[in-house]
């Protein structure tokens, strides 16, 4: 089994990657950067390369998402980049303040690398999704966007899911061309 098809990790491994998602939250209050992580200290399968999302909630809403989407890094230094930038670069909210770290909670989604489906129409598409496990990248010409597959929660029939998809990227919800491609892939979730 090569590391990118790896479903799973012990549990020790989810907690060294939570307390890390808090760590570089709390090191770039202090000092505006990412945690740096150091190699020697860190458990191999960590040091896999890895793509992640980091999810940030308070109260139950959410607080920033930052993720990648190619796996280009160690599974930790991802984590520990994204959580910094979920904290403090997502566009959508002012960066996160000290006052706010006592009522943060963590989702970490650690993504398989992305499989390309053939479709050859939308509503094929459609038939081929499997709601609440795929997580699925549209690109068509330089818009891309991704919905993780907790995004079903919210938008639970494949139609809703692709419309929102669309729109996200700056589409319209019923948008359809010969050069739309999509990306399907599945998440560990660490919370």
């Amino acid at each position: 089994m090569s590391s990118n098809d790896r479903d799973d990790y012990n549990p020790a491994q989810h907690a060294r990657l939570l307390a890390v998602a808090r760590q570089s939250v709390e090191h770039g209050l202090i000092f505006h950067r990412e945690l740096e992580i150091a190699a020697e200290e860190t458990d191999p399968e960590l040091l896999e390369k890895r793509a992640s999302f980091v999810t940030l909630l308070r109260n139950h809403e959410l607080r920033g998402c930052i993720g990648t989407l190619e796996s280009y890094q160690p599974l930790i230094q991802d984590v520990a980049h994204n959580a910094y930038a979920a904290a403090f670069s997502d566009p959508r909210f002012p960066p996160v303040e000290r006052s706010e770290l006592d009522n943060l909670t963590i989702h970490i989604s650690i993504l398989t690398p992305p499989q390309p489906m053939a479709v050859v129409s939308e509503q094929d598409l459609l038939t081929q999704l499997v709601p609440n496990e795929d997580g699925l990248i549209l690109q068509d010409g330089r818009r891309r966007s991704t919905f993780l597959p907790s995004v079903w929660e919210s938008l639970p029939t494949p139609r809703e899911f692709v419309g929102h998809l669309k729109l996200k990227a700056g589409l319209p919800s019923n948008h359809w061309s010969d050069t739309i491609r999509f990306q399907r892939y599945r998440t560990i979730v660490i919370e």
